[in-house]
């Protein structure tokens, strides 16, 4: 009997924003596996851990996360070798997958070598996007607005021509990149209209004012929210 493989969003970080659904398929688990940092441990494991069934196996994917050496073909490779054994061998595979899995994850690397020899089920989870626009009630759009998300990683000249089309805007993977967009945000008139995060929903989450933030010590999870009206209702 082949086994199932499903890739679940766990959500941003609260354990309990991850979905019925999600969590009725991780119970049932045989394998459960899921993207860590080459050093450092796994934030989607943390997130779905206290929901693993007793007794399940774990199947640690370590990624790089350097720009230069990302995807990690080779490693996504290993990793669906293994995943697919599994399956065939009868066992029910689950990888985790922070936020939503096809919301800039990585599982789209394992989905697509996956998918040639079976069938993969995908469960949407809560976007690290959504949680922010709650937390900081701040609605993303209304009516007929143009939403765009803009890496950080993006050129100057790109994210300004971008920002230019549009009526809400979200930035993210901001980390080292956050004083040229502070200084962009300026140069644009968009800096009184944006609203600045640190790991949303999770126990050291930070609202702080974006005038105010250590340019130093930004994390990856942080993201900015901004809307050309100051706010989606108006």
């Amino acid at each position: 009997m082949i086994g199932k493989i499903f890739g679940i969003g766990v959500g941003p970080g609260d354990p309990d924003l991850i979905t019925v659904k999600a969590l009725k398929i991780l119970r049932k688990a045989n394998l459960i596996a899921y993207p860590a940092p080459e050093d450092g441990d796994s934030l989607a494991r943390s997130i779905a851990a206290k929901h693993f069934p007793k007794g399940c196996a774990e199947l640690v994917i370590k990624t790089p996360m350097l720009t230069d050496r990302f995807p990690a073909f080779e490693v996504y490779e290993r990793a669906s070798n293994t995943i697919s054994k599994a399956a065939n061998d009868g066992k029910n595979v689950v990888i985790l997958c922070e936020g939503d899995p096809f919301f800039y994850g990585s599982f789209m690397y394992l989905f697509s070598r996956l998918k040639v020899n079976h069938i993969v089920e995908v469960i949407p989870g809560v976007s690290s996007m959504m949680a922010c626009s709650a937390v900081l009630e701040a609605p993303l759009a209304s009516r007929n607005d143009v939403l765009t998300v803009l890496p950080a990683t993006l050129t100057d000249d790109e994210l300004e021509e971008k920002m230019k089309l549009s009526d809400s805007i979200v930035i993210i993977k901001i980390g080292r990149h956050f004083p040229r967009i502070k200084a962009l945000l300026k140069k644009t008139g968009l800096i009184q209209n944006a609203q600045y995060i640190e790991r949303a929903t999770m126990q050291n989450e930070k609202i702080i004012d974006i005038e105010k933030v250590d340019e130093t010590m930004t994390p990856y999870f942080s993201m900015i929210l901004l809307h050309s009206r100051k706010r989606a209702w108006v």
